[in-house]
């Protein structure tokens, strides 16, 4: 059984169209509307990674409509 702790499988860091972030194995092709972020190594680097460049989880349609809400018209 693996356990988070000793996975060292090899992942890369994918980003959707809604600016959401995830791993992927590296060896296999990217599920589709996923692509590379920039970022691979293992498991404990990318997540790290990920939680160092994604500080705000709303999707990205959330953020543009909620900004536009706060714009005055």
């Amino acid at each position: 059984m693996v356990t988070e702790d000793k996975d060292d499988d090899l992942y890369r860091v994918v980003v959707n169209d809604e600016e959401q972030y995830s791993i992927w194995p590296l060896d296999k092709e990217n599920a589709p509307g996923w692509k590379d972020e920039g970022k691979s190594g293992t498991k404990a680097e990318c997540l790290a990674h990920i939680k160092e460049i994604w500080t705000d989880m709303r999707p990205r349609s959330l953020r543009e409509k909620m900004d536009r809400e706060k714009r005055p018209s």
